[in-house]
């Protein structure tokens, strides 16, 4: 993972827009965090595969099975994929990471967890999804050839081969995908996920693996100092917690925003 450091607000706004269409991006509070799952957060320094699936296979189970006593919109999940989306969406620890396609929704979400008491820089993560899923897609047909989906069709049947191929097999890769049934909240925020094909498996230690190589990685650092100009650079987008989230708890952190703007 290339770190790359930036000072100023035109310095990132710059950096931001230099990325081409194939990237996607996550924003963190702390430049110190790495790209881990809440699975993994919560697992810890217990982490093992053992552990890893005997968490999720329960939390799953848990799930699923009270799903119904709480559904008010009728959107039962159909695949693994959307069960642990939804999962994701309603915070039950998964080893889903949360990514969007824009990444200045990506520096809002930097900007909403941050808190100015800490004065951490904050990070953005920018990865090049096509060419991790290219590598993802040539390991599964080295290891199978049976396997003859391309990106396009593995974009059209996300929840499909996630089930019956990423995750049957278990296969060690990063695998980039958004469910077939979206929350009205993940597609405001143009939202997909990151996750490993073997769920025992660290993100950031697929991501290091010799099969992705010379992908472009970067982690983008900046100062806390930079929270006011960057909020006021997303306002004049209208890239708010009002318009991201589309809900009463959208304007909740909508005006919690606001007063750490002018508290700083």
């Amino acid at each position: 993972m290339e770190e790359i450091r930036v000072e100023t607000t035109n310095e990132l706004i710059q950096k931001l827009n230099s990325f081409e269409n194939q990237f996607v991006f996550r924003g963190q509070a702390n430049a110190v965090w790495g790209l881990q799952s809440s699975l993994e957060r919560v697992v810890g320094e217990k982490w093992s595969p053992e552990q890893a699936t005997k968490f999720e296979e329960f939390s799953l189970e848990q799930f699923r099975s009270k799903f119904h006593l709480y559904d008010k919109e009728n959107t039962q999940p159909t695949s693994k994929l959307a069960w642990l989306s939804i999962m994701q969406h309603y915070g039950v620890p998964t080893r889903l990471l949360d990514f969007s396609e824009s990444p200045y929704v990506a520096l809002y979400f930097a900007l909403e967890g941050y808190s100015h008491q800490s004065q951490n820089d904050l990070a953005i993560y920018a990865l090049d999804y096509t060419n991790i899923m290219d590598r993802s897609i040539v390991h599964i047909k080295d290891r199978d050839s049976g396997f003859k989906e391309d990106r396009r069709s593995v974009y059209e049947k996300a929840d499909v081969i996630f089930d019956t191929t990423v995750d049957r097999f278990a296969y060690p890769i990063a695998w980039i995908a958004e469910p077939k049934q979206l929350n009205a909240r993940l597609d405001r925020q143009a939202g997909s996920f990151l996750i490993c094909g073997d769920r025992g498996a660290r993100i950031e230690d697929v991501l290091a693996t010799q099969a992705y190589d010379g992908v472009t990685m970067q982690k983008i650092c900046f100062p806390g100092k930079l929270y006011g100009s960057c909020f006021a650079v997303l306002r004049k987008m209208n890239l708010t917690s009002k318009s991201l989230y589309g809900d009463l708890d959208g304007l909740a952190r909508a005006i919690r925003m606001n007063m750490q703007v002018y508290a700083s």
